[in-house]
């Protein structure tokens, strides 16, 4: 498929995949991140507790 493209068009394609993949890693750390910090205290078992008693 990218071998009837020309060499310019088979690096930017690349390139471009690649900043794709950037973002997208990045935006998923940054969301694993939130998860993380946004608890209340960073108490394992007290925010553990907390899921048990709502569910």
């Amino acid at each position: 498929m990218l071998d009837t493209l020309s060499e310019e068009t088979q690096l930017i394609l690349t390139i471009i995949v690649i900043a794709i993949l950037f973002v997208a890693v990045s935006w998923n750390t940054k969301r694993n991140k939130n998860k993380l910090y946004d608890r209340d205290k960073r108490n394992f078992r007290q925010n553990y507790q907390k899921k048990k008693k709502r569910k």
